[in-house]
């Protein structure tokens, strides 16, 4: 059929995956408000209840917080497109596919990118980022809080930031995968540059990713020798869009505004304490039930993502296949590995609206008729 008669109609799937996770239907319903004009006073008014509702995720005072128009690869960027010049120095903290990718963007601004790495599922160790900066002065560290490509959480944030401001340097945090699902707090740990994603542990649709700028960082943005590289991005630029009266940048998205908004409100009706607690309760349901699979977890106890999983997989295991057979005959979507954990792990994925407890037993009842056959 051709497409133009064919209707919109995709397959109803249990997003389990690395993300997107599922969408309230408050969030979908907000989506179908009429629109106005992105220089509406209306839509700026918006605008402004999103910095609201942003700081108090990012459990941040910070003045300059707002969401960047793109998926979570777009907040990284501006991240690293406005702090940095040719040639400053960036101690990149690599323990997965994302430290690799913070890494590789600071590479293409000609930045002096060191790598400080660990094997893929180990976290690092505070004295020795601290060394490492000793050792090569810095103005910039980048570090994932929670690696989206392995399950480790990134513990002692707050005496990294203590250790990159010793020593000179701004942190730049990537919380894609936690804002929203486990404790950020920006102000508390002292963390320069933080950003997350609206379709992870929010459970808004992909498009928009908040972002906070501490007042150090944002000092280093003002006294920039050169222009920021990337105008769409420039973080100035966007905050005086934000504010009231506006000035005109692009024209952001009305619709994911809507959904963003009403995301950000059920976060806060809900209260962070108990959301984080509900991540955590429905992950060790998960992880007993992985555990009585023959699935283990990769990622110690201590290190693992209450909002990413990373199952092992037995030697042998048609991964890819299996995960066709999820999609296929119970409409549930998981991750499989990728880099250094291509065809070694499943990333389940408990974000949001997700995570919820008879998602949870689906999915554990799916994998126990199909693990038999393989």
């Amino acid at each position: 059929m051709a497409a133009i008669e064919r209707d919109l109609n995709p397959s109803p799937r249990l997003l389990l995956g690395p993300g997107p996770s599922m969408v309230p239907p408050r969030v979908l319903r907000a989506m179908a408000t009429p629109l106005v004009g992105h220089l509406d006073p209306d839509f700026i008014a918006i605008l402004t209840d999103l910095q609201d509702l942003l700081r108090r995720v990012f459990q941040t005072g910070n003045r300059l917080t707002l969401a960047v128009s793109g998926s979570g690869t777009a907040a990284m960027e501006a991240a690293l497109v406005n702090l940095l010049e040719p040639g400053d120095p960036v101690l990149s903290c690599v323990h997965g596919f994302f430290g690799d990718r913070l890494a590789e963007i600071a590479r293409r601004l000609g930045a002096d990118v060191a790598r400080l790495e660990v094997p893929w599922g180990q976290a690092f160790d505070v004295e020795a980022i601290s060394k490492s900066l000793q050792d090569h002065p810095t103005r910039i560290v980048t570090l994932v809080h929670a690696e989206t490509s392995t399950g480790v959480r990134q513990p002692e944030i707050e005496a990294v930031a203590a250790a990159c401001h010793r020593h000179g340097a701004l942190l730049v945090l990537d919380c894609v995968t936690s804002l929203g699902g486990l404790p950020v707090e920006v102000d508390a740990w002292d963390v320069d540059i933080a950003y997350g994603a609206a379709q992870k542990c929010l459970s808004a649709p992909p498009g928009l990713s908040p972002i906070t700028v501490s007042p150090r960082a944002e000092e280093k943005i003002r006294a920039r020798r050169s222009p920021v590289p990337s105008l769409y991005l420039d973080l100035l630029l966007l905050d005086k869009y934000w504010n009231d009266p506006p000035v005109y940048h692009h024209t952001a998205s009305m619709s994911l505004a809507y959904a963003l908004r009403e995301a950000l409100r059920l976060v806060n009706e809900e209260g962070l304490q108990a959301r984080f607690e509900r991540h955590e309760r429905n992950a060790e349901r998960l992880w007993r039930g992985v555990e009585a699979l023959d699935l283990p977890p990769m990622v110690p106890l201590p290190l693992r993502l209450p909002t990413l999983t990373t199952v092992t997989l037995p030697s042998g295991l048609d991964d890819a296949g299996l995960r066709r057979r999820l999609l296929r005959e119970f409409n549930i979507e998981i991750g499989g590995g990728f880099g250094q954990l291509a065809g070694k792990v499943w990333r389940i994925g408990l974000m949001g609206f997700s995570s919820r407890p008879e998602n949870v037993l689906t999915l554990l009842g799916a994998l126990d008729e199909i693990l038999p056959q393989a």
